[in-house]
């Protein structure tokens, strides 16, 4: 019998680092080859992919894009851009109304630069924006540059007026964005300032909500493994190619295999042997299939 391996879809529940998951994985599966894929903050609940064994090899090919459930707060401002941090300013603005936060929402649809948030885990000078925070650092000394992220989708889907009026969107975008910046940033275009208040998770590329498992009750369950779903499943998107045992057995020692141009449907495809055993994924460079990443058969 082959050892454990496979992605798990955890929901994760408030109060919990993605890492800390990582480690009751580990620690009820036994093994230490855990790793997830897309750090949640420790307020946020929602899908949290898991690798174990070797689909932690894996985890750097699935695909980014997300969905979220989010409430932004308007009037107030934090240092982590979300209600858990230090609230710096608060306005109260009343007067806001729905229709001018969905106006200006159209604004933040499409290809858009954002700043990171000054307490997040993009290193800069060796250490963690959020390590160099904590020690004093300011936004402005760390100098810290758009990068260009994509939002496909931002849907209104409550309102909640008040003094400190609050959203809930429904926010579809690709992978390195940041909620708490759109948060913070839709409030500084508005002239109020905002935060992010609630952020769920509804989907991590082709792991969703609906069928992923709450933390505390895979844990309980009387056969944990049994959940694990096969490599293969976390890019079940993607076109595939089927080789025969001869190509296959070239391909998995890292040579490039030509291809017809009807199979080269795709830049990167899911290769697979003529039985339909999952190899690993390839990379096609005009009519060439290289090797992205290998599953090689257990020893």
């Amino acid at each position: 019998m082959g050892s454990l391996e496979g992605f798990l879809n955890l929901d994760k529940p408030a109060g919990l680092t993605s890492h800390d998951c990582v480690a009751v994985v580990r620690r009820v599966l036994r093994t230490r080859q855990v790793g997830h894929g897309g750090t949640l903050d420790p307020a946020a609940t929602g899908v949290l992919p898991i690798a174990v064994g070797r689909a932690t090899r894996f985890l750097a090919f699935l695909p980014g894009d997300k969905v979220y459930r989010a409430t932004f707060r308007f009037g107030q401002r934090s240092d982590t851009d979300d209600a858990e941090g230090q609230i710096q300013v608060g306005f109260p603005c009343p007067e806001l109304s729905c229709e001018q936060v969905a106006a200006c929402l159209r604004e933040f649809v499409g290809e858009i630069e954002q700043v990171p948030p000054l307490y997040s885990a993009i290193k800069r000078q060796g250490k963690k924006l959020y390590e160099l925070a904590r020690a004093g650092a300011k936004a402005a000394e760390l100098g810290l540059e758009p990068r260009r992220v994509v939002i496909r989708h931002l849907q209104i889907l409550g309102w909640r007026p008040g003094e400190f009026p609050e959203v809930d969107l429904e926010i579809a975008c690709g992978p390195g964005t940041y909620i708490r910046a759109l948060a913070r940033d839709l409030g500084e275009k508005l002239g109020c300032g905002g935060l992010m208040s609630r952020l769920r998770r509804l989907q991590s590329g082709p792991f969703r909500i609906q069928e992923s498992l709450p933390l505390e009750q895979w844990q309980g369950s009387a056969d944990p493994a049994a959940a694990l779903l096969p490599i293969e499943w976390g890019f079940r998107g993607w076109d595939s190619v089927s080789l025969s045992p001869a190509e296959a057995q070239r391909w998995q020692q890292g040579q490039a295999i030509p291809l017809d141009p009807a199979q080269a449907t795709a830049e990167t495809l899911r290769v697979k042997s003529q039985q339909g055993a999952f190899l690993g994924l390839g990379h096609c460079q005009g009519r060439l299939l290289r090797p992205l990443r290998v599953l090689r058969p257990d020893p």
